[in-house]
């Protein structure tokens, strides 16, 4: 069920991401695709984005949008959907100000249809290849770096501060001169932003996920119960 508006605005904090579980044909498309509840996914900025709707509602998120392109979002287009709340652990500030100015800096860019093609191609659970030929396969993306998708926009936007959502991880083994012994690195790799969906923000071990309801300090005892 959907979040109380004020529960849900009490519980975000700029740089969280909001992910929507969308009702639309192209939602449910992505739904079906990514195997997930998330359809779209948005960054929370807060008050300081500034400006106001036509119904006077303040701005609060930014979104790629399919029709508008990366745009302004108010709460209230959100409202009527189950939503959930994924938080960046330990963000640090200056980085999360740098997150946030480089996602504004965005408005205005075009969304790339063609992105959304591609990463259904390359996500359909019985492709007409072998999984290891269908990256390859892909021409990910238009390759306009002025278009986004709404997963692409803010995974960018986190990768480019060095913060992970969902990296390849793979493990170097090699000889450590100063211990005189063998040690085992873990290195990162940065996946290629047209390849990440809403749910990876869901699934990622490096996001919290954050309840409205509990974030309230629900007290189960004043529940009154049918």
């Amino acid at each position: 069920m959907p979040s109380r508006r004020d529960q849900l605005l009490q519980s975000l904090r700029p740089g969280d991401v909001l992910l929507v579980e969308g009702s639309s044909r192209i939602a449910a498309a992505i739904k079906y695709l990514t195997q997930s509840t998330w359809s779209h996914a948005t960054l929370y900025v807060g008050p300081q984005l500034g400006g106001l709707d036509e119904q006077g509602e303040p701005y609060l998120f930014i979104e790629a949008d399919m029709v508008q392109g990366v745009c302004k979002r108010p709460l209230s287009h959100y409202q009527s959907f189950h939503t959930r709340i994924c938080r960046p652990f330990h963000l640090g500030d200056a980085d999360r100000e740098l997150l946030l100015s480089s996602v504004v800096g965005k408005l205005g860019e075009r969304y790339d249809l063609k992105n959304v093609v591609d990463l259904a191609r390359y996500l359909l659970p019985r492709p007409p290849v072998p999984g290891r030929w269908r990256r390859q396969m892909l021409a990910l993306g238009s390759g306009d770096p002025t278009r986004a998708i709404c997963s692409s926009l803010i995974a960018e936007a986190f990768q480019g501060v060095g913060y992970p959502v969902l990296p390849t991880i793979t493990f170097d083994r090699h000889q450590d001169p100063r211990l005189h012994r063998a040690v085992t690195e873990e290195i990162f790799h940065i996946r290629d932003r047209s390849l990440f969906a809403p749910r990876d923000f869901d699934v990622s071990p490096y996001f919290e996920i954050i309840k409205p309801t509990l974030a309230a300090r629900l007290d189960y005892r004043h529940i009154h119960w049918e």
